[in-house]
């Protein structure tokens, strides 16, 4: 069996398709198909089958390509034992995640890492939450968020580490008549304009909470995804929105108020395939990464959410 029959199933699972394949491992996708040829003749068995204009692994192929899996599983194990073994912890990691997050793990995990030789590259990515589970195709780590304590849907076959717990606020302008207020509740929101996030975003799960708890519908007049733009929209009117607790401060104009009687809040999940999870300068990104979570809710614990300004 050749392990590298194994790697090249492996890839195709997780990709895709050929072309993809390719792309990711400096191929042809003429050379692609050639060895996937060639391993299911030594194989004696077929390990891909047509699918549309593309291919797709048999119940054969995915037995092979979880065993490709743990091959490189192991194979991360073991550079990481003799990059430690060389004291040797350098190079390049790949992070993607929700801005919102970044805001406050970023600047502590890049000055935890100054004076090594990794080089942390991070790309902004806010997209549904089923959608961060693609990403780890690309990136090293992937910071991701779940309204539950579960990873986020779709990484189920990934490694996923908690990062921490953020509450989510009701944000109202200063102005607001509700922003006297310690907290609010469910009836004190049916009757305000909304503006929202788009469907499928983690934070619309609090709208849809609040017309569960009061039977009725909620008025969203905006759908967006930057919360620096709905802060600036909330700030110059009587609109609400739900915002993350943790997010920098940026000023008095915009208040936080807990939301009582519904439990609103996100988990920040560290997310990587297995294998690049093994790797030396992977795991002392992903250690700083839970060192800068640790001390954001330090940070924010003895600060009340009613005295929380974004």
């Amino acid at each position: 069996m050749d392990v590298r029959h194994l790697e090249l199933l492996r890839e195709l699972s997780v990709r895709g398709s050929v072309t993809e394949v390719a792309r990711a491992t400096h191929r042809t996708p003429s050379a692609v198909s050639q060895q996937l040829r060639a391993a299911q003749r030594e194989l004696g068995t077929p390990l891909v089958e047509p699918a549309g204009r593309g291919l797709r692994l048999t119940p054969a192929g995915h037995v092979l390509a979880g065993g490709g899996e743990d091959v490189a599983r192991v194979v991360a194990q073991v550079q990481a034992r003799w990059d430690a073994f060389r004291g040797h912890l350098s190079g390049t990691v790949a992070v993607a995640g929700l801005p919102s997050a970044a805001t406050y793990l970023l600047p502590r995990t890049f000055a935890a890492l100054e004076g090594t030789e990794i080089d942390l590259v991070f790309t902004d990515e806010d997209v549904a939450e089923s959608a961060y589970a693609d990403l780890v195709v690309e990136h090293d780590i992937v910071i991701a968020h779940s309204l539950t304590q579960l990873a986020p849907a779709g990484t189920e076959r990934l490694f996923a580490v908690e990062l921490l717990r953020e509450p989510l606020d009701v944000a109202l302008s200063a102005e607001h008549p509700l922003a006297a207020r310690a907290d609010v509740r469910p009836e004190d929101l049916v009757d305000q304009e909304w503006i929202g996030v788009p469907i499928g975003f983690p934070f619309d799960t609090v709208r849809l909470a609040v017309e569960a708890a009061t039977g009725k519908r909620i008025r969203v007049v905006q759908r967006m995804r930057d919360n620096r733009l709905i802060e600036a929209l909330v700030a110059a009117s009587a609109k609400v929105a739900v915002l993350p607790r943790f997010t920098s401060p940026q000023g008095n104009d915009v208040v936080l108020r807990p939301l009582r009687g519904i439990s609103t809040a996100r988990h920040i999940f560290a997310v990587m395939r297995p294998d690049r999870a093994e790797r030396l300068a992977v795991r002392h990104v992903l250690a700083a990464l839970r060192g800068a979570a640790e001390e954001a809710t330090r940070d924010r614990a003895a600060t009340p959410a009613a005295d929380a300004h974004t």
